[in-house]
């Protein structure tokens, strides 16, 4: 019992560690090219970059985390990150500022982006390899806490750096902690997993095609990542316009902005925190409907909030919900998916987020100087979300998930 509890606390650590360094060299890149340009279609290509490669490689990462290594797969995720981090540093000296500076950046969010596509399936997936199945959903809820707890801290870590340093010093993060989560890494021995299937002898575009068919016949599997994506797409006005609402409700004012991004993780760690030590109702279906339910009621309450300290309160259990939708799909996946077929699973749900984040994006963002964000929020966050969700688990919800692998 205390082996797999140490393997695992050293696992999470590990990866706590590199996300940790990603994250605030992400954030510095991004505020360096908004602060140096003040250009939408600079920024726009940045975002571009860092979610189409991600999107487009975890069709393929999957096959790679069902055929191969998924410890070798991270470590060598980290290091292509970070030798990348180091030739922008080697670089920046001789580039200088301006336009091939800015098409550097691009190029290295490219690969950080491609990075991140072949690393998340591969450790989503090495998770059920440590865990007991019963312990799944409070390893994955204080997964979520640490997930949280990095993303709370990178942004301030990243502007208290570029306050007294610069974009080049920066970018050192990323390398110290690649090589000290790679490190930690190396040091667990990961148990051996059962392959069903020979996948050497087949094509990744033919393993592709066996995950897609397994995905979408499995009726419980393929309604799940296609709820999945529909609540990130519907999402978008509430939560990742949340800035954009802030500044014209409740004032253009860095007060403002910083306390909602704040709050907003603090209440994805205080869902992590819950579901690490609750564990969720025993069905898993229940906790990811509640939590949609409880996701959409909320985005109607801060689209009709007049008051901004009503709308943080409403934003930190928004936190918590969105936590508990994110932690039972995990969970749900790594219980109810085939072994041999979770690398190709997770690459799917990868894509799902990569893909319908950046597509909602594309239709809100515009959508919003045009159509009041509060009435995004209310009907698209809100009453769309939890039709969504009801209309799409609903049958599941009286189903014993834990032994049910399909919907009948």
């Amino acid at each position: 019992m205390l082996k797999w509890k140490k393997k695992t606390s050293i696992f999470l650590i590990s990866q706590g560690i590199t996300l940790f360094g990603s994250s605030v060299v992400q954030f510095a890149i991004v505020w360096d090219v908004t602060l140096k340009t003040s250009s939408g279609a600079w920024v726009s290509a940045l975002t571009i970059c860092s979610f189409l490669p991600q999107f487009l490689i975890s069709f393929f990462s999957g096959v790679w985390a069902d055929r191969y290594s998924r410890k070798l797969l991270i470590i060598l995720s980290d290091t292509i990150i970070a030798i990348t981090t180091l030739a922008l540093i080697v670089l920046i000296p001789l580039i200088g500022d301006g336009t091939t500076l800015y098409f550097a950046l691009l190029i290295a969010s490219v690969i950080r982006s491609l990075g991140a596509g072949v690393q998340t399936p591969a450790v989503n997936s090495m998770i059920p390899q440590l865990v007991p199945e019963e312990h799944l959903m409070h390893l994955n809820g204080i997964n979520a806490t640490l997930q949280s707890v990095v993303q709370f801290a990178a942004p301030a870590a990243a502007g208290a750096i570029l306050t007294f340093s610069t974009l080049r010093s920066t970018l050192f993060i990323d390398i110290a902690t690649a090589i000290a989560g790679v490190g930690l890494l190396g040091c667990i021995a990961i148990p051996k997993r059962k392959i069903t299937e020979n996948l050497e002898v087949s094509s990744v575009f033919t393993e592709m095609k066996k995950g897609m068919k397994y995905a979408f016949t499995n009726r419980f599997i393929g309604k799940l990542l296609l709820t999945y994506g529909l609540f990130i797409f519907l999402a978008v006005p509430a939560g990742f316009l949340a800035a954009l609402f802030v500044s014209r409700t409740y004032g253009d004012s860095y007060f403002y902005l910083t306390a909602t991004e704040l709050v907003g993780f603090a209440g994805m760690t205080a869902g992590g925190i819950l579901i690490s030590t609750w564990g969720g109702f025993s069905n898993r279906v229940k906790t990811l409907l509640v939590g949609i339910v409880a996701f959409g009621t909320l985005a109607i309450g801060m689209g009709t909030s007049q008051n901004f300290i009503v709308y943080l309160i409403l934003m930190a259990v928004y936190g918590i919900a969105l936590t508990m939708v994110q932690t039972a799909v995990t969970t749900l996946i790594q219980e109810k998916s085939e072994e041999s077929m979770q690398g190709r699973i997770f690459g799917f749900l990868s894509a799902m987020y990569s893909g319908c984040l950046p597509l909602g994006m594309a239709v809100f963002g515009p959508l919003a100087d045009v159509v009041s964000i509060r009435i995004l929020m209310i009907v698209t966050g809100g009453i769309l979300t939890i039709l969504a969700g009801i209309l799409r688990i609903d049958k599941s919800i009286y189903k014993d998930t834990k032994t049910s692998p399909e919907l009948k």
